[in-house]
């Protein structure tokens, strides 16, 4: 069975003939009926086209493409769209939404031969930490499936985590594909805004959206972004950068590191918590390889998070203002006006924190308020981006936990959205800055998972992928697997 397979070792099984893509694919689509109606990690499954696309993986490979992704399954996470198929961004506003077209990231994808087998449930409009707000029902952590796994990525994270796929597509706005990864015990990978086209990325918060991978390893993480990454003209924000050192490491691997780090250690971010142990035996091994650590100041990293909800909120109340019941998505029966049609379609559409985030951001943006809370809050984002800029002219790379607690249990935080915001404590800051930040498996908590996230200056995604690689060839914490995984 290679339901725990890397991307890499199955992608090592095709080259060598130990079984073919559609094979590889209908163990996997056997594994997903199996184990995912307790886990709930998918929105739809795409069995037919799965096939018929690692159908033709295998003539791509006998016909001698060998390039390292073809035949592999993957899945996406439900915000990208993709022409002919279910595309719900979690909600009920889209639940009846086919794709007339692809997002970028599903179309590179498809390029480099991999196989699609489905879409992974998530927070809905990607509004959460908990993966308890979609429409379609929560998604529960394979490792304890009374806890969550973390949000909104939380499908993705979990479909990786109990072996239905070996590597998902995420996005994370505040950390959401670093927090679930987190909890899920999984490697995933935030990269620099502008490094993954958003183009075809169903909008929450257009200055803070960012796809990336979430997989078992940095190896996989590497992997995965090498095929996402990349400029795109439909993409005002996408940057244009050389990325040839990406496809030097989908075929070779993650280089070794050729000198050792200088680690941060921010003040704010080691105070107190349940990561410490985990962190403590991380920060161990991570000087045992030869790395320095040296503390630091992220002065501004207490405003992260009421500046992110500001922003993020105010965001997201304009681009959620196209799903008006009139163009596509959910319509109300029998409207009596079009101001009723507005006011019901959006009303029985969305759910509850899509509609408190639109409205904090309204308000934020309302007459009068505007210097208030937006204009300040993006002062203090340019801060907050400077204390990193600082930070980088001592150190390589900065050390912090990804999340507070391990996964919590479920309707735990629900009634209570600002401890519920707060899981996004250490991962906020690197967002507001645009910084590419990757969380690891580094130790377990109450018997769950725990991460540590390495944070890197602006478009050196090589730093945290070689320092991670280098730490999991020295610990096992991404090879354990979730006992109720079977």
């Amino acid at each position: 069975m290679s339901e725990f397979f890397s991307l890499r070792e199955m992608s090592a099984g095709l080259t060598n003939g130990v079984f073919s893509s559609v094979e590889l694919t209908q163990e996997h689509l056997q594994r997903i009926q199996r184990v995912d109606p307790r886990i709930n990690s998918f929105i739809t499954v795409n069995s037919e086209q799965a096939l018929a696309q690692a159908a033709q993986a295998d003539q791509e490979r006998a016909a001698g493409d060998d390039r390292p992704t073809v035949g592999l399954p993957f899945a996406h996470k439900d915000i990208f769209c993709t022409n002919g198929v279910l595309t719900t961004a979690g909600s009920k506003m889209l639940s009846n939404f086919i794709a007339p077209y692809d997002a970028t990231v599903v179309t590179k994808m498809a390029e480099a031969g991999m196989v699609s087998v489905g879409k992974t449930n998530m927070d809905e409009f990607a509004m959460g930490s908990s993966n308890e707000n979609s429409f379609f029902g929560p998604v529960s952590n394979p490792w304890h499936t009374d806890c969550v796994p973390g949000g909104s990525s939380g499908g993705s994270a979990a479909a990786v985590a109990a072996g239905l796929v070996a590597g998902a597509t995420g996005t994370d706005t505040g950390g959401s594909i670093r927090q679930p990864a987190a909890l899920c015990g999984i490697t995933g990978l935030k990269p620099t805004y502008g490094r993954v086209s958003r183009y075809g990325m169903i909008a929450f918060a257009s200055s803070l959206d960012q796809a990336g991978p979430m997989t078992r390893d940095a190896e996989d993480a590497a992997l995965m972004l090498s095929v996402m990454a990349g400029f795109d003209h439909r993409d005002s924000t996408s940057a244009q950068r050389d990325d040839s050192w990406l496809a030097e490491i989908a075929v070779n691997g993650i280089p070794a590191l050729d000198r050792p780090l200088t680690i941060g250690l921010p003040d704010e971010y080691f105070r107190s918590g349940e990561h410490m142990d985990a962190l403590e035996m991380a920060k161990a091994e991570l000087q045992k390889l030869g790395h320095t650590l040296k503390s630091v100041s992220l002065p501004h990293t207490e405003s992260a998070i009421p500046v992110y909800y500001v922003l993020a909120s105010a965001e997201a109340s304009t681009n959620l203002s196209r799903y008006d019941g009139v163009r596509f998505g959910h319509r109300c029966e029998n409207p009596q006006s079009l101001q009723d049609l507005y006011e019901r379609s959006r009303e029985e559409g969305f759910g509850q924190e899509v509609k408190r985030r639109i409205l904090t951001g309204t308000y934020t943006l309302s007459v009068g308020y505007f210097d208030a809370y937006y204009l300040k809050a993006q002062k203090i984002r340019r801060l907050i981006a400077q204390d990193f800029t600082n930070v980088f002219t001592e150190v390589d790379l900065v050390l912090a936990p990804t999340a507070p607690t391990p996964a919590f249990k479920k309707n735990q935080l629900t009634d209570d959205p600002v401890a519920m915001y707060q899981q996004d404590l250490y991962t906020v800051p690197t967002s507001l800055a645009g910084l590419p930040a990757m969380s690891i498996p580094c130790g377990f908590s109450q018997g769950l998972p725990m991460g540590m996230q390495l944070i890197a200056p602006a478009f050196r995604e090589d730093l945290p992928l070689m320092l991670a690689a280098q730490f999991q060839r020295h610990t096992d914490w991404h090879q354990r697997r979730p006992g109720g995984a079977t």
